[in-house]
């Protein structure tokens, strides 16, 4: 039995609120049958058996300004009355070139150019492939390796797989992974790898000499480039980087001539409170190459996009003045129409800002309820981190006070999701980043539409808490 299929108590519930699951004709990501969402507004979603969900993770940190805005409904139905496909190395289409104009002319000059995907794993995709072009067209051929970081997750295809590193997800596939030309080094993960006698200084610049070593092992002029999560999303759980770090793990790039490339695709287009998440916790380095996703189209379509430095343009220009990389949707105009109105949506009603407020508001419920001395989850919450509008919240059960706990085997942030949804919560659960073997580590993702209220913020901690709470309760010996 999943974890996702059992309630707060660890008893079995149907996927449905029926005696068994429904009929599907669909091979599910999930080893249970998900219920069918009918209508949403807003960060409310209603389900074919009449209950009503507050999305508080956006699906997966994807609907950045909830459902059913009527900027964006409108340019998506004006759109299609316009033009709702053409082939890319055809033709290009307004949408697309209005977008890459937006993209590129709000990064302070960070960015020259941009190429459009279909999502987060394409656009990674596309980075990878990318990255070796410019070598290949800037003659620089013996250019062939990537060093990403273990505990990383940066897509689903085989390649990016290969490029991230999180043991369980990895497992199925390990044997046609490519580890000749990917490497890995430690993730920067402080709260569980910085070492008791480290400052943080110390402990940067010990992954500052970790990863120019392993430049030095593979042959510094073979490195393509050194790819991280700005904040890793979906394997420790918002892990943002210990001051200095990328600035550091830049610098050794530069001194190696190799691209430092940043996945944003959870955490980018305005998810941490900037833009880009490396302005407001990346040291405010940009990358040479960037990939974003999720918040880019905020669920009203499938897209993701490369967001091209100077450099890489410039290199590209002087050679074939292309980008060898291609899709059938990519630049499609109903997905950059409605990307383009997301954008002009979050610009338009400053929901940056809403988003920075209403975080820090959340930040500060999570911490008073779960970490309050008075919490009967203070002894396990391990950390609460995170900013904008994305938040985790790690729990650990190493502690003497454990020993009262019984999760008859199953994991508990997965308990955790389950209860939340039961009771009208959405949540995402999270498991195995807090050690490189991917076996330890239980963590909640939050991640509201940035132009949440105060309002629904204190129904999310106080809903959150009650799951939180009601799980520890089933659970007691």
């Amino acid at each position: 039995m999943s974890p996702a299929l059992v309630s707060s108590a660890g008893e079995p519930v149907s996927s449905n609120g029926k005696a068994g699951p429904r009929p599907t004709s669909i091979l599910h990501r999930t080893p249970w049958i998900p219920p069918i969402a009918t209508r949403a507004e807003g960060s409310y979603i209603e389900l074919e058996s009449g209950q009503r969900l507050f999305d508080a993770i956006g699906g997966a940190a994807v609907a950045c300004i909830g459902m059913g805005h009527p900027v964006v409904t409108k340019a998506l139905k004006e759109q299609i009355d316009r033009v709702s496909y053409v082939y890319n190395m055809q033709l290009s289409n307004q949408p697309a070139e209005e977008l890459a104009t937006l993209l590129t002319e709000s990064s302070n000059g960070a960015f020259e150019l941009c190429g459009f995907a279909s999502g987060g794993s394409e656009a990674m995709e596309g980075v990878i492939k990318l990255a070796r072009q410019y070598f290949h067209e800037t003659g620089q051929l013996q250019r062939t390796n990537f060093i990403a970081r273990q505990l990383s997750f940066h897509g689903n295809t085989v390649a990016t797989l290969s490029l991230a590193y999180h043991p369980t997800r990895r497992t199925p596939y390990a044997a046609i992974l490519d580890s000749d030309h990917f490497h890995h080094v430690s993730p920067a993960y402080a709260k569980r790898f910085q070492r008791p006698e480290e400052s943080e200084e110390d402990y940067v610049e010990r992954l500052r000499a970790e990863l120019e070593a392993k430049f030095i092992e593979l042959g510094p002029d073979t490195v393509i480039g050194f790819v991280a999560e700005t904040v890793v999303g979906a394997t420790t759980g918002v892990g943002p980087a210990p001051k200095g770090y990328f600035k550091a793990m830049k610098s050794v790039c530069e001194k190696y001539g190799a691209l430092f490339i940043l996945d944003e695709v959870m955490s980018g287009m305005g998810r941490m409170g900037t833009m880009h998440a490396w302005e407001s916790f990346g040291d405010g380095v940009a990358p040479d190459l960037q990939a974003v996703a999720k918040g880019l189209g905020g669920g009203y379509a499938s897209i993701g996009a490369v967001l091209m430095s100077k450099r890489i343009v410039a290199g590209l220009r002087d050679a074939s003045g292309l980008w060898k990389h291609g899709h059938t949707y990519q630049a499609n105009p109903l997905a950059c129409a409605a990307s383009l109105a997301v954008q002009k949506v979050i610009r338009d009603e400053n929901l940056l800002e809403n988003c920075r407020i209403q975080g820090a508001y959340l930040e500060k419920l999570l911490k008073a309820r779960l970490q309050g001395p008075n919490s009967l989850s203070a002894p396990f919450t391990f950390d609460i981190r995170g900013g904008g509008g994305f938040w985790g919240i790690e729990f650990d059960f190493d502690g003497p006070e454990a020993a009262t706990l019984d999760f008859k085997g199953q994991q508990f942030a997965m308990l955790v999701q389950a209860h939340a949804l039961e009771h009208g919560l959405v949540i995402m659960g999270m498991t195995g980043g807090a050690n490189l073997q991917g076996t330890k580590g239980d963590v909640i993702l939050l991640a509201p539409a940035y132009n949440v209220t105060a309002q629904e913020v204190e129904m999310i901690a106080e809903m959150f808490g009650d799951s939180v709470d009601a799980v520890l309760k089933a659970h007691q010996v």
